[in-house]
């Protein structure tokens, strides 16, 4: 039996090749193609994701640590240079350092449990978690502040509602205020003492690990012809004195298998529906508009306006049916399509989100365009989408 009990030796973290992984999939890449091209196992790929909730960990690059300190690459030539038999001051003059600074970095980062073997990447570990020194969050010291933000939380409020909440609550405690991202990260970062992960059920997405995204400017060109966008949409359309100015937008199902294509009038709220059985790409939603459009009158077809999803690919197609073109908003600005959004939202009473859409008939569809047409609207002063929209084709 040994006299000495050993302590168990954690699995060694590959810091640079995690810091590879983190920059591939801020890049684009997806984690089963990240991992295949730095040879480490999908499953270490999703471990190092879960464990931050799915958030890069916010760690001081090498490029930027000072050079007081020593890098991977120094430990690397410190064990070379030890198994070789060399002593500190040798080994320190060869790395152009001090023999303090070499006898320091084995008296620290060696362990009882390493039986006298020096090892570069597991040093480098523990000198790289020694240096972290995290601010502890507010969430953690202000446990007044972590019951309203959780209470918030579980009634399904949004961390940027939360944020702009907080502010209203105590103008006078800026101690207590929030930005949304600091939230998201209690979320998902789960730091104990914080928010619980659980707690990201509550959100609008309820996923579990966030997913990263590269910003709208950066996502490659969906469209073979190049679109109009809404700046060049002539100024009438924002006075909504016309009908005929449509905005249009895909209802998606579940996993996005199945999809409805939705058109409203911005002058009268006026409603369609459109079907797509044969799926939701560039053609077949071409296909399906133009046979919806075939009878509406000429004059209640000036423009339409889409976002820039890969379904409009087939816009200049399009274009001939109205008067004055078809026009695209900018990538991730739904609010320029302001009407469709919230018409999208009644929508969704009828077509729930992760439901199958492709159960639901054209008859299905004409009934909930009734219902929403025949409908008293406030914005309207109480009258309905379908009067307004047969008197400006009568007027």
């Amino acid at each position: 039996m040994m006299g000495v009990l050993m302590a168990r030796v954690g699995r060694k973290r590959r810091l640079e090749v995690e810091a590879e992984y983190w920059r591939l999939l801020q890049s684009g890449v997806g984690t089963v193609e990240a991992c295949k091209q730095l040879g480490i196992g999908r499953k270490t790929g999703y471990r190092w994701r879960s464990e931050n909730g799915g958030l890069p960990p916010e760690r001081v690059s090498e490029a930027v640590h000072s050079g007081r300190y020593l890098s991977l690459l120094e430990r690397k030539r410190i064990a070379t240079l030890r198994e070789h038999g060399l002593g500190i001051r040798e080994i320190a003059a060869r790395l152009d350092r001090s023999p303090s600074t070499v006898s320091r970095e084995l008296r620290r980062n060696m362990l009882e449990h390493d039986q006298g073997l020096y090892d570069a990447d597991l040093a480098h570990h523990r000198s790289r978690q020694r240096g972290e020194r995290p601010r502890r969050p507010k969430l953690r010291l202000d446990a007044e502040l972590r019951a309203e933000v959780q209470a918030k939380l579980d009634l399904e409020w949004s961390p940027e509602q939360i944020s702009a909440h907080l502010r209203a609550l105590w103008p006078d405690r800026p101690d207590r205020h929030l930005c949304h991202e600091t939230i998201y990260r209690a979320l998902y970062q789960g730091a104990k003492g914080v928010l619980i992960r659980t707690l990201t059920k509550k959100l609008r997405t309820g996923r579990p690990l966030r997913k990263q995204r590269r910003k709208a400017d950066q996502r490659a060109p969906r469209f073979a012809v190049p679109a109009t966008l809404i700046d060049e949409r002539p100024s009438v359309v924002e006075l909504r004195g016309r009908a005929g100015d449509w905005e249009g937008d895909l209802i998606t199902g579940r996993r996005n298998r199945t999809a409805i294509a939705t058109l409203v009038d911005r002058r009268t709220r006026f409603v369609r529906l459109v079907a797509l059985p044969d799926g939701h790409g560039a053609d077949q939603v071409h296909a399906r508009l133009t046979e919806a459009l075939r009878d509406v009158p000429d004059t209640a077809r000036m423009t339409l306006t889409w976002d820039q999803g890969a379904e409009m690919a087939c816009h200049d197609r399009l274009a001939p049916l109205f008067r004055d073109g078809v026009f695209v908003a900018h990538r991730g600005s739904p609010w320029q399509r302001g009407t469709n959004e919230n018409t999208n939202g009644l929508l969704r009473q009828y077509l729930p989100k992760g439901s199958d859409l492709s159960i639901h008939t054209a008859d299905d569809l004409r009934a909930i365009e009734d219902r929403l047409n025949n409908r008293p609207r406030k914005t309207l002063g109480w009258r309905t989408p379908a009067e307004l929209f047969a008197g400006a084709l009568t007027a």
